[in-house]
């Protein structure tokens, strides 16, 4: 399982060190503890394809606990994962991450949420620890930055691809997150790349 841990990724910053669950009789920890002897039982078997099937189900897994480590935080508990219990608040956050090019305002997701503007406005900076806004410009600069980084696409191109009409626009978020301008991140990275395949040849050549 892979994660990108690069500038931001909320939910990577909410993950504690260890989770420890207890599956109980819920719908949830009834499907977590089946995985968890169908994991079994795939590691014990030497059947065709057990690699990818284990990546699979190594990912099911993941969610499963994570759904499961939500379920047991504390009622009072902030944060990323806590959000995830408020129905209002997660389908903000779902459609931020899953549509980050449409022209979001904060009456927009205050609808979808079902809530009034400043009801979720309040209630998503006390989840948070941030504004809607902010909120979705940090996301905004995280998706373009890996675009930046995995992809030759003109800067314009990465710009509207996360909600911004202009490249100018997108430049000066992007540099006010980031410290730098788009141009000089790819080039930083690109530099990067160049001196890991330097250092590291049998990598970069696969053998």
């Amino acid at each position: 399982l892979e994660l990108d841990d690069t500038h931001f990724n909320p939910m990577l910053t909410a993950l504690p060190s260890l989770m420890v669950v207890r599956p109980d009789d819920s719908s949830t920890g009834v499907l977590l503890r089946s995985s968890l002897e169908f994991l079994d039982r795939e590691l014990a078997s030497d059947s065709p394809g057990g690699a990818s099937m284990l990546g699979r189900l190594t990912e099911l897994l993941f969610v499963q606990v994570l759904r499961q480590h939500v379920a047991q935080l504390p009622e009072r508990e902030l944060g990323w994962l806590a959000a995830l219990r408020d129905r209002g608040i997660r389908t903000a956050l779902e459609l931020v991450h899953e549509r980050p090019a449409e022209a979001w305002t904060v009456e927009a997701l205050a609808k979808h949420a079902a809530m009034s503007r400043s009801a979720f406005a309040a209630r998503f900076t006390e989840l948070l620890g941030e504004a809607p806004a902010q909120y979705l410009t940090r996301w905004r600069v995280q998706l373009a930055a890996q675009r930046l980084r995995q992809t030759d696409e003109a800067i314009a191109q990465v710009a509207s691809s996360v909600g911004y009409a202009s490249e100018a626009a997108f430049g000066r978020a992007f540099k006010r997150e980031l410290g730098v301008s788009p141009a000089k991140y790819r080039r930083d990275a690109k530099a990067r790349r160049g001196r890991a395949a330097t250092a590291h040849p049998d990598a970069s050549t696969g053998t």
